[in-house]
C-alpha cells in the first residue's frame, strides 16, 4: 500500500499551514477514489530531457527514476556507477531516520517518545539538566535545542576527543522540541542511543534491520573516537540502494510483504515538526517536504548535490549523487536538482 499525501500539523509555521491545507486536501479526495489508479511513468522523450538537463551539471554523477518499484532509467555520467556506494554526506539523516524506524519495530528502542538518556549508557555530569528532556523524536526532528555542531561549529565538533560528550554539553540555545537546529551532532546522539541500547553498531543494525530486508549493502562508514558510526554524514550507498530506502517509505514501511518500519511510522515522518530556515520547506524524522509541480514530495539531501525524493502520488522514486568534494554548489544546485525532477512531473 503507497502513502499518498502529508499529514501536517497546523500550529507550527505560518508557510507550513499553508502547506497543510493543500495536503489534507490531496488526501480527502484521495480517500474518496475506491479503486486506486497508477500513475503515468515518464515518457521516454522526459527521460531523454532529464539526461540534457543532468550533462549541463558538471559535478552531477548519476540520475536514477524508479516508477511503481521498477528502475525505468539510470544515466551515470561520472564518480561512481549506479551500483557502487558513494558519499551521500548528510542524506546519511534520512537513512539513519530508516535504522531508527527498523529499530523500534523490532523493539530496541520502545518509542520515539523515549528519552534519550535512557537510551544511553552514560551523561556527561557537566550537561545541563534539559538533556534530560530529548527524546528520540527530537533527535530525528532535529528539534534537541542544543547548539548545532554544523556550520561554523563542525571543525572543532569533528576535532574534539569525545563527539557525543561534546554535544551533550553544549548550551541550550532553544527548548528540546524548539525550532528545528539542523546539526550533525544531534544525529550521532542519535547513532550512539541506538548502538549503547541495542548492543550492536549502528552498522550491525543498518545491516541487520535495514540492508537485509531491503537486499542492498551498507558498508561501513567512518566512527568516531570511541567507535561509534557516525550519525548523519558520510554514509556510503548505491543510488539503487537508494531508490530501496525511498520505495520502503512509498510503500509504507513494507517491503515484499513484511514490515520493516512501523505502522504509521511514514505519516510521522511526514509530518512537518519544524522548518528549514534556508528554503522553509517542513522537516519530519529525516525528510524534508516540499511541493514540485504541483505534487507533494518527501526528500532527503546531502551536501554537494545527494538527493533522495519519494512522489507518492506519482509512484516515483529519483535518486541523485554528485560530487561531494568542496567547494559547495551552494542552495542554487539543489534547485537544479528539484527542476530535473519537475521535468519529470510536469511530463504529459
Amino acid at each position: 500500500m503507497s502513502v499518498h499525501g502529508f499529514q501536517s500539523r497546523t500550529t507550527l509555521f505560518s508557510g507550513i499551514a499553508m502547506k497543510t491545507t493543500a495536503f489534507m486536501l490531496a488526501c480527502a479526495i484521495s480517500a474518496l477514489t475506491v479503486t486506486p489508479v497508477l500513475a503515468s511513468a515518464p515518457s521516454s522523450e522526459a527521460l531523454q530531457a532529464l539526461d540534457r538537463q543532468a550533462r549541463t551539471l558538471d559535478r552531477l554523477h548519476t540520475v536514477v527514476v524508479a516508477h511503481d518499484g521498477t528502475i525505468i532509467h539510470e544515466h551515470h555520467q561520472g564518480g561512481p556507477g549506479v551500483a557502487e556506494p558513494a558519499n551521500v554526506k548528510s542524506l546519511s539523516k534520512t537513512v539513519l531516520a530508516a535504522v531508527t524506524g527498523a529499530a523500534i519495530e523490532s523493539g530496541i528502542i520502545e518509542s520515539v517518545d523515549q528519552p534519550l538518556v535512557a537510551l544511553l549508557d552514560n551523561v556527561p555530569s557537566s550537561a545541563d539538566r534539559r538533556v534530560n528532556d530529548i527524546t528520540v523524536a527530537h533527535l530525528l526532528a532535529q528539534q534537541a535545542g542544543l547548539e548545532r555542531t554544523s556550520g561554523s561549529n563542525y571543525g572543532a565538533w569533528v576535532a574534539s576527543a569525545h563527539w557525543v560528550n561534546d554535544a551533550l554539553t553544549r548550551p541550550f540555545v532553544d527548548r528540546p522540541g524548539g525550532r528545528m537546529l539542523y546539526s550533525t551532532g544531534t544525529s550521532h546522539l542519535l547513532s550512539a542511543a541506538l548502538t549503547q541500547a541495542s548492543g550492536e553498531s549502528t552498522l550491525a543494525l543498518a545491516q541487520r534491520l535495514l540492508g537485509e530486508p531491503l537486499g542492498i549493502a551498507i558498508p561501513p562508514w567512518p566512527q568516531d573516537p570511541q567507535g561509534i558510526y557516525f550519525g548523519g554524514n558520510d554514509m556510503q550507498l548505491s543510488p539503487r540502494a537508494l531508490i530501496a530506502i525511498g520505495e520502503l517509505y512509498r510503500n509504507d514501511g513494507r517491503t515484499d510483504g513484511q514490515r520493516v518500519l512501523p505502522e504509521g511510522w511514514v505519516e510521522d515522518s511526514w509530518t512537518p515538526r519544524g522548518q528549514s530556515p534556508w528554503t522553509g520547506d517542513g522537516y519530519g524524522f529525516g525528510w524534508f517536504m516540499t511541493t514540485l509541480a504541483g505534487e507533494d514530495v518527501a526528500y532527503g539531501r546531502g551536501y554537494g548535490g545527494q538527493a533522495l525524493y519519494v512522489i507518492p502520488e506519482r509512484d516515483m522514486t529519483v535518486v541523485i549523487t554528485s560530487d561531494p568534494t568542496p567547494p559547495s554548489p551552494g542552495g542554487q544546485f539543489q534547485q537544479r536538482l528539484n527542476e530535473l525532477v519537475v521535468g519529470l512531473l510536469e511530463d504529459e
